[in-house]
């Protein structure tokens, strides 16, 4: 029964965990998609929606207001970040647009530090129900909300995609940017948008990370890390194949710290990374459907 018990409490904990690195992935795979750009200050929009997100509730806001405005103010920040550094260059070579991104990353992080400095802030639970004790296990609400979260923001990106005109855009210029350029869609427009939605996504996950863990200046940079290998691991180029890689490496990383050693969750991560690239490049899951995002 203890080892019962033990199998569930890890098997939520990868859950809750791949749920946080699956929001982050998606951002990287609708800006890949639509602008072929890794953004790898993704991570960072976790950090600054979390922090945003704890010194709104500080201040007395109410905490679904406080939620939605961090959000908001994140997506404006990735608008920005889109508009400021990515369009002018955008004929830039792909080395020279990482290197932005990662230098947008330190001043994110940099700016971080000097507003809320390296001490980890709290941030309250969405719910303040007692833990659920499942099989023996002891299951706190705040991984089921993480759980539930992601899977609404899944659906909820697949109809706007699928079921709206501007989704249906966005596609479009994924699938064949010239013949969108052809039919009248601005492929500008469409990559700020991206980057918008991408901001938010990471924002939602730093919001739902932030009760369990805390938000701290730098806590985007392994969120970030986790979730591309995460996106690299399933498909880079497939949203449902990015999600299925980010619950994998989130059961593995858990699974692989209950039962050997938390020493192990890292080299496991980077492993199953050097795997996939050296035997399959385009990741595990990349045909798990046919069109990409």
């Amino acid at each position: 029964m203890e080892a019962w018990s033990q199998f569930v409490q890890l098997l939520f904990s990868g859950l809750t965990v791949g749920s946080i690195y699956a929001l982050v992935a998606l951002g990287f795979v609708i800006t890949y998609s639509v602008t072929g750009i890794l953004n790898l200050a993704q991570g960072d929009f976790a950090m600054l929606g979390a922090l945003l997100c704890m010194t709104f509730v500080n201040s007395g806001m109410p905490f679904a207001l406080a939620i939605g405005l961090s959000i908001a103010a994140v997506m404006a920040i990735g608008a920005l970040f889109e508009r400021l550094a990515i369009q002018p260059a955008r004929r830039s070579s792909v080395a020279v647009l990482i290197i932005i991104t990662i230098g947008v990353s330190f001043v994110f992080r940099g700016l971080a530090l000097l507003v809320w400095g390296t001490d980890p802030y709290a941030l309250r639970p969405f719910s303040g129900h007692e833990a659920l004790h499942l099989f023996g296990a002891v299951i706190q609400w705040q991984s089921i909300w993480a759980v539930i979260i992601s899977v609404i923001s899944f659906l909820a990106l697949h109809l706007f995609l699928n079921r709206t005109s501007i989704g249906k855009a966005v596609t479009a210029c994924v699938i064949n940017p010239f013949a969108a350029r052809l039919m009248g869609i601005n492929i500008r427009k469409m990559s700020l948008g991206a980057m918008a939605v991408s901001a938010g996504l990471g924002a939602l996950a730093g919001i739902v990370i932030a009760p369990i863990s805390g938000a701290s200046y730098d806590m985007g940079m392994m969120i970030g890390l986790k979730a591309f290998i995460a996106a690299v691991v399933g498909g880079l180029t497939n949203a449902p194949a990015a999600i299925a890689g980010a619950f994998l490496v989130g059961l593995l990383e858990s699974f692989a710290e209950g039962y050997l050693s938390s020493g192990y969750k890292e080299a496991i991560s980077f492993g199953l990374l050097l795997l996939v690239l050296f035997f399959m490049p385009n990741g595990l899951f990349a045909k798990m459907t046919g069109k990409r995002v």
